[in-house]
């Protein structure tokens, strides 16, 4: 490869190296204690510490680095000082080595969003569901999302004391995913992987209506795209507004970059444009395969109560 790595590579192998500096401050706080929750909405919308520190720490080290690019997170947060020790400034070696797809090779700094879940899971965190937490960062550009990376930071926590907690994933459509083994639910197994926590009648008739052999019900969207992309479910389906661009962008691109699809009830792509509405209004569906049949069995009801965007 000749001169320096595109910026896309160059963004993505920060993103990586963000992603579990925000992964090991989640850990931490947890660790600590004191988790210092708020209420935003209601009791299934909370923000922690941990949110609060991991989007600083992801925000920061990445517009320092990459000052044009537009960076959407999903807290709000007051500015303040931050401390040096929430900067990472290093870079994945091994995302920089490979090559960029043609397509994004010319991509400019300016064309870039990346939006951010800094603690996808946060209900879960708090009750300690951990495996269901993510830290997400999700890159796109021209309104399609077209690299993610998920980190899980209490990855392998069951397993008790001595264990290396977490791991990072990350892909871009057109050069692949990395991270994990992709695995397939086996034979026609239809296992749908649905929402814990924010249900209603509508998300349980559109389920039922898929026709699976299992339901699988936990929390976090990252989490639910990493089932899919490991086999233990075939469908993620969320028939209801309630989930935001940054809970989709990251793990949209890295389904997409093995073969998947992540759409609206409808079937319709979501624009991640920097001036989009922030609420996925249509509901998700995401598949690794067999998209079309999901969508589909989509009844007309959901249809008609989930406008597509």
């Amino acid at each position: 490869m000749s001169g320096s790595p595109a910026v896309l590579m160059r963004l993505v192998a920060s993103a990586y190296m963000v992603a579990e500096k925000a992964g090991a401050i989640v850990r931490k706080v947890l660790h600590s204690g004191e988790l210092g929750i708020v209420e935003k909405t209601g009791a299934n919308d909370l923000q922690t510490l941990a949110d609060r520190l991991a989007q600083q720490s992801i925000c920061a080290s990445l517009s320092r680095r990459f000052p044009k690019i537009t960076i959407i997170g999903e807290e709000e947060l007051p500015a303040e000082e931050l401390t040096e020790d929430l900067i990472e400034n290093g870079q994945a070696e091994e995302i920089l080595q490979k090559s960029c797809p043609a397509q994004y090779s010319g991509l400019k700094e300016e064309e870039l969003v990346v939006w951010v879940d800094p603690l996808d899971g946060t209900k879960e965190y708090t009750e300690g569901l951990l495996d269901n937490v993510t830290v997400l960062i999700g890159v796109a550009y021209g309104g399609r999302a077209i690299a993610g990376v998920i980190n899980q930071p209490f990855y392998n926590y069951q397993l008790g004391e001595g264990t290396a907690l977490g791991r990072t994933m990350w892909g871009m459509p057109g050069l692949g995913a990395f991270g994990f083994q992709l695995q397939e639910v086996p034979g026609e197994r239809r296992i749908v992987t649905t929402t814990r926590s924010h249900s209603n009648k509508l998300v349980t008739d559109c389920v039922d209506a898929m026709e699976p052999h299992e339901v699988i019900k936990v929390g976090g969207a990252g989490n639910k795209i990493i089932q899919l992309v490991e086999g233990k479910a075939s469908a993620y389906v969320f028939a209801s507004p309630g989930c935001k661009k940054w809970d989709t962008c990251a793990p949209e691109a890295i389904l997409h970059a093995v073969g998947g699809k992540l759409t609206d009830m409808h079937g319709n792509a979501y624009c991640y444009d920097a001036n989009v509405k922030h609420m996925n209004s249509a509901g998700v569906l995401a598949t690794l395969r067999n998209h079309d049949y999901y969508v589909s069995r989509v009844p007309q009801l959901v249809l008609q109560a989930l406008k597509s965007d």
